[in-house]
């Protein structure tokens, strides 16, 4: 609870004991001049709302002069000045409650979203002059290097020198399973060290940091608000100004038609002003999608407006990218295969004596091969030929492969986009990659009919055989399709670079609508603005992709959204949704809790406006008290911010 709270609490609680004291006088001593009364009850009124009267007074002088602390001014000294001493204070006492109310609600939605805050580092143990010291992460250089010892938060983002680790990621992901790091692995900052002792590498500064970025994120989200809340921002600017001056008419135009009355028309035009208070929208509608974007935060979910929290409830087309997002993007080895003449004449190795048993096995890390001798060849010259490419296809050859490529034998290596690898090897040529690249050099080849990704090999002319490469399928990825599906999302797309093949098996395996393969990144943004066609002019299009290399399609779509965020400067910049693990069914709680978001708002739309439309007329035909408009007021307030409270709880 904040100090500001606090203080309200306790002057709210001394200036109702001073109000009871109050009434007790009143009726006691009842027959004491009417300014005795005034006193005490004055009294009571400036302890419990002397800072609202204070705010209008202040705001008036600014100009604004239409908001709630006016209104509760005029309605509550008005009631003075028709001796209402009791129900003037009353009416204060209770729209104070009701304020401490509200600010105890907004507090602890504002919670689970600032529980964010946390992951801002104090400090970096840096290595200067010889000796570890204590130093502000904004002044830690890249390549310097950083302690975490257990306990502490990794401050910056880097790779590990020495050590390892379990690192605690709840704060950036919701999951309670420690992450296991060791020597050579990429940490993040805002993670909890949980018990070894680690060195790390600088590859960042503190503000291109994991949890600068973040935290930019997080205090910018309030930024983007959605149409209802610019409805009720809008609303309000009119709505305020509107009553003031119906409450004014009410007050004088009756008591100059009818004749005298004046006092009984005063106190409903009174009463009409304590109703026409618009707290319980104002308050519970942004506190309604705060709530949301919290209980969102929570999960790992985070987005970054209320804006495109509404926006999901509205989604209708998905479209998928295959691989880091339905796929783990962890590409193995599953088997190697020799061409006919490859069998029959054999295949002459780098270097015969670097083919280990192990190889010859073709027992590897990522699987096995399940070759014999010749077939170990092929997987050592794909090994070599893609030695000195980056990509994930390559990384798992030389995994597969599961011994050191001597680099030095390679005197020219060529990458060619789209095609493949073309190395040479003294006075060998080997080529390496996709079907493009053989029938660009007119190398005649059987085109296999595998589902996966083929890298066919050859040495000059000659095809010698290819190998299977196949990437796993995300253990909750159907899950997430069946509760997209159930969730009113009417066409799941798959779009990637990939093989048709290795496409067509992934959308059967998990029931999509319909796939596009074989698609450069230029290609995605065309299919997704076909896709637009496919909703209707309120329906929402969105595109899950990992961040890295589908920014141009996150951008475009209607909802950007970033899988596996953790560590993804592209996904942080790219996308408005980012989903911080690696679980695509998350996609679909997002929305459920979308959905459940803009329930809260329209009950609290049509619950306030209804009753306080209802109570005003009554107070306009005499047949609502003062103690009717603390109910219309402070009560529906309370009542909607209770039921704001409930998207919280994601």
């Amino acid at each position: 609870m904040s100090k500001k709270l606090k203080k309200r609490i306790k002057r709210v609680v001394i200036g109702a004991v001073v109000y009871l004291a109050a009434v007790l006088f009143q009726r006691i001593f009842g027959t004491l001049q009417w300014f005795c009364h005034l006193t005490v009850f004055l009294a009571a009124y400036l302890i419990i709302g002397g800072d609202v009267v204070k705010n209008a007074l202040r705001n008036m002088g600014k100009g604004q002069i239409f908001d709630e602390n006016f209104l509760m001014t005029i309605a509550t000294v008005g009631a003075f000045f028709v001796g209402d001493y009791p129900e003037a204070v009353a009416v204060m006492l209770f729209y104070q409650v009701g304020e401490c109310f509200q600010s105890y609600a907004v507090g602890k939605s504002r919670k689970s979203i600032t529980a964010l805050m946390d992951i801002r580092p104090d400090y970096a143990n840096v290595f200067r002059e010889g000796e570890w010291v204590e130093a502000d992460p904004d002044e830690v250089l890249v390549g310097d290097s950083i302690l975490v010892r257990p306990g502490e938060r990794i401050p910056l983002d880097g790779v590990i020198e020495k050590g390892n680790s379990s690192l605690d990621t709840m704060a950036l992901t919701g999951e309670s399973i420690p992450r296991d790091v060791s020597e050579g692995d990429e940490v993040i900052s805002g993670c909890v060290n949980k018990n070894g002792v680690l060195e790390i590498t600088v590859s960042k500064p503190y503000g291109e940091s994991t949890v600068a970025r973040i935290l930019d994120l997080v205090e910018n989200a309030s930024s983007k608000k959605a149409k209802a809340e610019n409805f009720i921002t809008k609303f309000a600017k009119y709505y305020t100004p509107v009553v003031v001056i119906c409450a004014a008419l009410l007050a004088v135009i009756p008591p100059l038609l009818l004749g005298g009355g004046w006092s009984d028309w005063i106190y409903r035009a009174l009463s009409f002003l304590v109703i026409s208070c618009p707290c319980a929208l104002v308050i519970s509608i942004p506190l309604s999608f705060f709530g949301g974007l919290g209980g969102a935060s929570k999960e790992g979910i985070l987005i970054k407006g209320s804006n495109y929290l509404e926006a999901l409830a509205d989604t209708e087309v998905v479209v998928m990218d295959k691989t880091g997002t339905l796929t783990k993007g962890n590409f193995a080895v599953s088997k190697a295969v020799l061409s006919k003449e490859a069998k029959e004449n054999g295949i002459v190795p780098v270097k015969a004596e670097d083919i280990s048993e192990k190889a010859e096995a073709g027992s590897t890390e990522a699987g096995s091969t399940e070759a014999s001798g010749t077939e170990a060849v092929l997987l050592q010259l794909a090994a070599y030929a893609e030695s000195f490419s980056n990509h994930p296809i390559s990384k798992s050859l030389l995994v597969a492969y599961g011994k050191t490529v001597d680099t030095s034998l390679i005197t020219n290596a060529e990458e060619i986009a789209g095609h493949g690898v073309v190395v040479k090897i003294g006075n060998r040529e080997i080529l390496a990659g996709n079907e493009k690249l053989l029938t660009s050099r007119g190398i005649a080849f059987e085109e296999a009919d595998e589902a996966g990704t083929l890298i066919y090999v050859a040495e000059g002319n000659c095809y010698l055989g290819y190998i299977l490469i196949e990437d796993e399928i995300k253990q909750d990825a159907a899950k997430a399709i069946k509760d997209l599906k159930e969730s009113g999302v009417k066409k799941i797309v798959m779009l990637t670079g990939d093989h048709r093949k290795v496409a067509k098996k992934v959308a059967e395996t998990l029931s999509l609508t319909s796939y596009y393969a074989e698609l450069l990144p230029g290609d995605k943004v065309s299919k997704v603005e076909e896709l637009f066609a496919e909703k209707s002019a309120k329906g929402k299009l969105a595109f899950v992709g990992d961040g890295i290399n589908d920014a141009p399609v996150l951008a475009r779509a209607d909802i950007g959204i970033a899988m596996g965020g953790l560590g993804s400067d592209a996904a942080i910049e790219a996308a408005d949704v980012v989903i911080m693990t690696d679980e695509p069914s998350k996609l679909a709680r997002a929305m459920k809790i979308s959905r459940k978001t803009l329930v809260i708002v329209k009950q609290n739309i049509v619950f306030a406006i209804g009753i306080k439309v209802l109570v005003l007329l009554l107070a306009a035909a005499g047949m609502a008290s003062m103690w009717a408009a603390v109910f219309a007021d402070v009560g529906v307030a309370v009542i909607a911010i209770l039921n704001a409270m409930r998207a919280l709880k994601a």
